[in-house]
């Protein structure tokens, strides 16, 4: 599959745009995992650019990060951060990117299926996350849930909406040839 000079640039300027809206983190005693603006920003990349430039922006931002360059939340980078304790959410983002996008081309972009869509997806960066953090502190699954998923299902909820909702009004208003079509 050949992705086009246009996507590649688009695909960029997006991996910004998650970059640095990672950096908004708020970590709470209850969770070695921070409340960020990630799964937000990665489920609206997909909403507006479709699968494969969104994933495409997402799979640029984790490289950035896993080179050095500090745009994990929290400012984190590196192989240390995606073997660390949430290392599995940054995985589950490029297959969040997969969900949300699959779902939204086998659907279509409206409001009602974008939310169903970034819901699946938020809900994969969870399931992800969960798993590492279980494997990667050699804690209970139950433990892993409490810790990983249970403080952000509202959180998760809220950005999976928003996201859903800002996406598909971006997505109107932006030119045709800008987008991947969704089918």
């Amino acid at each position: 599959m050949r992705i086009t000079l246009r996507e590649q640039v688009t695909a960029a300027i997006f991996a910004a745009i998650i970059a640095i809206l990672s950096q908004f983190t708020l970590t709470l005693p209850i969770t070695v995992v921070p409340f960020t603006l990630q799964t937000f920003i990665i489920g609206l990349t997909v909403t507006i650019l479709g699968t494969r430039t969104g994933t495409w922006a997402i799979g640029i931002y984790l490289l950035i990060g896993l080179i050095g360059m500090p745009v994990f939340a929290g400012g984190g980078s590196g192989l240390h951060t995606l073997f660390g304790p949430t290392g599995g959410f940054l995985l589950g983002f490029l297959f969040n990117g997969l969900v949300t996008g699959g779902l939204l081309e086998k659907l279509g972009r409206t409001y009602w299926s974008a939310i169903i869509a970034n819901l699946a997806g938020a809900a994969v960066v969870l399931l992800f996350g969960a798993l590492w953090l279980q494997f990667s502190t050699s804690i209970t699954f139950n433990a892993a849930l409490q810790a990983a998923v249970i403080p952000f299902l509202i959180p998760g909820l809220l950005k999976g909406v928003a996201a859903a909702i800002i996406g598909i009004l971006i997505a109107q208003r932006l030119p045709e040839k800008f987008l991947t079509p969704a089918k």
